[in-house]
């Protein structure tokens, strides 16, 4: 049988998912079919033995656990799980609603994973901002400029005071600002200030992971990528294991993380995932602002990523005015990411800097 109780089962040997909308049919058929076969069919292939050691188990209604012998976390990765997590359940005739709504990993299923390269503290001592939140500023217009005028935005986003700066994810290797011709210009510039410039890089494979290598090679500190890369590819970026910060954006995510689909993971969910692959920021949403999302996901999720020494990122829409509320509600371990704000300000981006880093600052 494939019904048990939690304490009948060795946890060490499983990985736990809870769904939200598995009814007891549908459970039998997350079970079954991410596991050993076809829910309707049993064939002479399906020994005792193999369904003892392979299929999957039911603990409670929504709750199944996944047996960690059929995969091998360390090369099939984030990638393949996410195949057994939410494959081919989402076919089947009779349900019509699964969201992933937590995961529970055995200790030999976490020590696959690295997790952040530098986290919070190393992000804390490379920029020397200890008591207040970073200031983090994105680069507008998103694409279209060249280097050289992209070197004139980051001499101002840092002589207002930034921490941080971000290439928009619309931007990656064009033709009029290769990779190759900014990283070097930009980095010199910034070899003696305490400043993260993450590259944005989105790529296929394995050009993804040739531009984090080159980024590297050109004097680069950060690489930004969106999760439309494949979230698996921050393990392997984390996995080459170069002296770099890496960017999570999630630009995007809602196709797959969106509460109100039929099918879905929980953001929460895939900011665990992301912490353990090892990122070392995350957009984790926004705390007002434009943001349409419930606050409520981006507090948990911050909550999950913090757990994981990851520092969360807010945007969309940050600006000034809301500073102090934010970091009242959740204290000083972010990073306010700000775009349109701080370009558009009165007296241009510098001022817009200043007046982002005089609401910081104001706040000790």
């Amino acid at each position: 049988m494939i019904y048990k109780e939690r304490d009948q089962i060795n946890p060490e040997e499983y990985i736990i998912a809870t769904y939200k909308g598995l009814d007891k049919k549908g459970a039998w058929d997350t079970a079954i079919g991410q596991s050993v076969g076809n829910p309707e069919y049993r064939s002479k292939w399906e020994t005792e033995e193999l369904f003892r050691d392979h299929s999957c188990l039911i603990l409670e209604d929504g709750q199944i656990a996944f047996p960690l012998i059929n995969i091998d976390l360390r090369t099939d990765g984030i990638s393949h799980l996410l195949v057994m997590l939410m494959g081919g359940q989402l076919d089947i005739r009779g349900i019509d609603h699964c969201q992933l709504v937590k995961l529970e990993f055995p200790e030999q299923a976490k020590a696959c994973f690295r997790g952040p390269k530098h986290g919070i503290k190393g992000i804390r001592n490379y920029t020397k901002c200890q008591d207040r939140p970073l200031l983090g500023g994105i680069i507008k217009p998103k694409t279209g400029v060249s280097p050289s005028v992209m070197l004139d935005m980051v001499k101002e986003m840092v002589d207002g005071g930034v921490n941080f700066i971000k290439e928009d994810e619309i931007l990656s290797d064009p033709s009029f600002c290769r990779i190759k011709d900014r990283v070097p210009m930009i980095m010199d510039y910034l070899h003696d200030k305490d400043v993260i410039y993450s590259v944005s890089i989105h790529a296929d494979p394995p050009y993804l992971l040739d531009r984090v290598k080159l980024v590297n090679q050109l004097g680069g500190n950060s690489v930004h990528v969106n999760f439309w890369c494949g979230l698996g590819s921050y393990k392997a970026i984390r996995e080459l294991d170069l002296d770099m910060f890496v960017h999570f954006q999630k630009s995007g995510d809602k196709i797959f993380t969106n509460p109100n689909h039929n099918f879905s993971i929980a953001w929460p969910v895939v900011c665990q995932l992301i912490g353990m692959m090892g990122v070392d920021f995350a957009h984790a949403g926004m705390i007002g602002g434009y943001y349409k999302w419930d606050e409520q996901e981006t507090y948990d999720a911050i909550e999950t990523l913090r757990t994981h020494g990851v520092m969360p990122a807010l945007s969309c829409g940050f600006n000034d005015e809301i500073t102090a509320e934010v970091t009242e509600k959740v204290g000083i371990d972010y990073m306010a990411n700000v775009g349109g704000f701080m370009h558009s300000y009165p007296g241009g981006t510098r001022a817009g800097a200043k007046a982002m880093r005089k609401s910081i600052d104001n706040l000790i």
